[in-house]
């Protein structure tokens, strides 16, 4: 057990949630509850025990902290990463200045397939030492909880390796982290023209494993013109549920298929990308308890259309946002660089934002209950900022670190 810890003349307190509250959608993300003047004290446990005024600040505790000036938040909630690949791919950087396009870069041996080669030529030591470091950097930044997708294997053994990397990680993270099976990344070129072959492959080889040896708590699908189909994504899906995978899936990044409503039927936690959307994507929406995630720095690296944020939330729904690191489209561990993003590119308001990085990002990832938001109970998982005028401020500088400490339950 830890001392009592005391926050004290914290100028204000930002993103308090009552019990009842598991999410923000519509209007109500414009929301971003708060308390002037204030005080949060920390238990032993490292949970949320108490808040309020400084009217009503406690007196007697172990340590205290002076906020004078200072806000504090619910840390990010980073619902959706490719944090363990094997080097960078900035050649690619280079070809996409040149004029090649994302799709173009890949049809030449490049995107996935060349992150898959390098990862299959490196040892798991290598891959969770780098995985390690990038981790530490996304904590620096306020991410109090991370989603790790595997997917740069692309086969049996090379995603089995990933996916025991992060459960290491599990092991020694001070933040929670949640695992997603991302086998359906792309098609392995010894499959070429044969993606149902690779489909039956997860589905007869990897899942198996992966279910008995309860090394995710997700199963997530490319599901796009030129990698996997919806009735493809719907056989995967279908089979990762009986190994206890739910669904978190990739759709809608370049095209509108029909993947959303194929994910709402298998009753996905979350639908991520989504730059693409039509009505009737929205419509499918509404009818369910599904989260969109929105993934801006990908569409501000690749230059290719930002999730229409404004319509979804406008429509009545939730959303979150996360950073969508990876080495190819989102070299982008900065949960703060998203939220500038999601305000500047997108057209969310500030309070939005922070909502769509907290407590629904928390949401996608099923830790509402635990995180995303100020409620008593809740982890300590906070970000300390330094002295700024406002929370508008925050998104506003975005190129500046306006965090000056981080609190870990």
């Amino acid at each position: 057990m830890r001392p009592r810890l005391l926050l004290t003349n914290i100028k204000s307190l930002y993103g308090i949630t009552l019990k009842n509250v598991t999410r923000k959608s519509g209007k109500d993300m414009k929301v971003f509850e708060s308390i002037n003047n204030a005080w949060l004290q920390i238990s032993e446990n490292g949970l949320i025990e108490s808040f309020g005024p400084m009217a009503d600040c406690p007196t007697a505790v172990e340590d205290s902290l002076d906020c004078r000036g200072k806000l504090v938040l619910p840390s990010f909630v980073d619902s959706h990463t490719h944090l363990i690949h094997a080097g960078a791919r900035e050649d690619e950087f280079v070809d996409r200045i040149r004029g090649l396009s994302y799709e173009e870069i890949a049809q030449k041996g490049g995107g996935i397939l060349n992150s898959a080669l390098k990862l299959n030529n490196t040892e798991e030591d290598d891959l969770f030492r780098e995985a390690f470091s990038r981790l530490q950097q996304c904590i620096e930044s306020g991410t109090g909880a991370i989603e790790i997708k595997s997917g740069y294997g692309l086969n049996v053994d090379s995603e089995l390796k990933m996916l025991r990397v992060a459960s290491r990680l599990k092991e020694v993270s001070p933040i929670p982290i949640k695992i997603t099976f991302l086998g359906a990344h792309a098609t392995p070129p010894q499959f070429k023209g044969n993606s149902i072959g690779y489909v039956n492959q997860i589905i007869e080889k990897m899942l198996p494993i992966i279910g008995t040896e309860k090394l995710a708590d997700y199963i997530d699908v490319f599901c796009e013109t030129n990698y996997f189909t919806v009735s493809e994504m719907d056989m995967l899906l279908e089979a990762g549920c009986k190994c206890g995978l739910k669904p978190k899936v990739h759709v809608n990044q370049f095209n509108s298929i029909g993947g959303i409503a194929c994910a709402i039927k298998n009753k996905a936690v979350s639908v991520d990308h989504l730059e693409i959307l039509n009505q009737n994507d929205i419509d499918q929406l509404k009818n369910s308890n599904t989260m969109p995630v929105a993934l801006p720095a990908c569409s501000f690296f690749i230059k290719i259309p930002f999730t229409p944020a404004r319509q979804i939330i406008d429509s009545g729904l939730p959303l979150a946002i996360a950073t969508d690191y990876n080495p190819g489209s989102s070299p982008c561990l900065s949960m703060p660089f998203v939220v500038s993003l999601a305000c500047i590119n997108m057209g969310l308001l500030p309070e939005e934002a922070f909502n769509a990085a907290t407590l629904n990002a928390a949401a996608a990832i099923e830790l509402e209950n635990e995180l995303g938001s100020i409620q008593i109970g809740k982890k300590a998982n906070l970000i300390l900022t330094k002295p700024v005028n406002s929370l508008n401020y925050l998104p506003y500088s975005f190129a500046e670190n306006w965090i000056e400490k981080i609190i870990l339950s």
